[in-house]
């Protein structure tokens, strides 16, 4: 863990020093970070630009309703299940060590400004729509004391040719700074080069961007009107004044949301066609179904858990089957993304590491969990304070007792007793 001098001198903060360094071209709400001629020019080369025209980024696409319930749905195990400490005791026992200033991070307060609840589900959302995750860590006399996001947008994470990781930060004022692997509490998902994360944004570009266009198109369409009604029709050329009077008395009609089944006065030999063409014509609603689907894949999460539930019953062994493979595949990938984070960047000590507990996956579903209860009480190796002490309940007396398991063979002398 590095002093609190290595951290004063790897981070920077002299005064001397704020004045100096290019100034960036980076707003406040992040995005890409353009400090030198080569950084300008790998953006116009490669930019955030769908095929259709929209800017993709982490904003942008958190617009789309099934990105945004993507992010919200992967976030909520980090943020919300409790996170442990465990100290090695022996090879078959494991302590609480609540005692541990990590622990105190990750349950108490991650820094003079957040809850962990925030923190968690912040870091997690960086990870999901920009890659990377990062946090500073301020250290203290007994470890971490505080753990300061840092925006990933400015943050560059490289590998030297001695095979180190260093991770670039660039502070506001323009000037770099280079940070030791141990200064930085780094979370990533997939990766192609071992030291830094991609994000499903990236490869979801073109599909998000759809979306956001026909939003976009929808949103215009039903502010002028979902539908066109019907045509003026004539086999003469109509004069100046009728083309105007007739130009004034359609966008009065449209613009009016009364005006249904109201009726319009035609001059000069015009002829009202009525037309019909709907939203269901023009198959958005199919488009709109397609890139919802294809943005869940994207994201690794159920369809049905963003709302999708066309090609899935509500109700029965279908859904439990597709919950039961988020939470195995996509929900497991997060909670070990972070453990493993934790126990490396934070803790570093090799009989100390840290723990999600899964089981309160199941406190939303009262029927399984008592279930699971009672298998483990008849099993033996569920004891009555074992099972109060995850319902949060305190222990009672003679309730630390293991039953032998009901299908078990009687006692030997019991056996020898029945025999006789």
């Amino acid at each position: 863990m590095a002093s609190p001098d290595d951290y004063r001198r790897a981070s920077g903060f002299r005064r001397s020093e704020a004045r100096s360094g290019p100034r960036s071209a980076l707003n406040g709400d992040g995005g890409t970070l353009i400090v030198t001629p080569q950084n300008l020019e790998d953006a116009l080369r490669t930019g955030h630009l769908a095929s259709s025209g929209d800017a993709v980024t982490p904003e942008t696409a958190l617009r789309v309703g099934a990105v945004y319930g993507c992010v919200r749905v992967r976030c909520t195990g980090p943020a919300t299940l409790p996170i442990d400490i465990k100290r090695r005791v022996d090879d078959r026992t494991r302590e609480d060590a609540n005692d541990h200033a990590v622990w105190r991070l990750m349950r108490k307060r991650p820094n003079a400004w957040m809850k962990p609840h925030q923190f968690k589900r912040m870091m997690q959302a960086q990870v999901l729509l920009r890659g990377n995750a990062y946090a500073l860590i301020v250290p203290g006399v007994r470890g971490p004391q505080s753990l300061i996001p840092m925006n990933p947008d400015r943050v560059q994470t490289k590998q030297l040719d001695d095979f180190s990781i260093v991770h670039e930060w660039t502070r506001p004022n323009g000037r770099k700074v280079p940070l030791r692997q141990d200064q930085v509490f780094h979370l990533f998902g997939l990766t192609l080069n071992g030291f830094s994360g991609v994000t499903p944004i990236t490869y979801a570009r073109e599909t998000i961007g759809t979306s956001l266009s026909m939003d976009r198109y929808v949103g215009r369409t039903m502010k002028k009107g979902a539908r066109v009604s019907g045509a003026a029709q004539t086999d003469k050329a109509l004069s100046d004044p009728a083309y105007e009077r007739l130009k004034a008395s359609l966008d009065e009609f449209r613009s009016g949301e009364d005006r249904e089944g109201d009726f319009l006065l035609l001059e000069e030999g015009l002829q009202w066609k009525p037309m019909s063409l709907t939203m269901v014509d023009m198959q958005w609603i199919e488009s709109q179904k397609l890139s919802r689907s294809s943005i869940a894949m994207y994201f690794g999460v159920p369809p049905h858990m963003i709302g999708d539930t066309e090609k899935s019953t509500s109700w029965g062994t279908g859904i439990e089957q597709q919950k039961q493979g988020f939470l195995t595949f996509t929900a497991e990938e997060d909670l070990v993304m972070w453990e493993e984070g934790i126990t490396t960047d934070l803790i570093g000590e090799d009989d100390l590491f840290a723990r999600f507990n899964r089981a309160a996956f199941l406190r939303a579903d009262l029927k399984t969990r008592y279930g699971a209860y009672r298998e483990g009480r008849n099993g033996g190796w569920l004891s009555k304070n074992d099972i109060r002490g995850f319902e949060d309940m305190n222990p009672i007396e003679d309730g630390d007792d293991y039953d032998a398991p009901l299908n078990s063979n009687t006692a030997p002398e019991q056996q020898q007793g029945s025999e006789e």
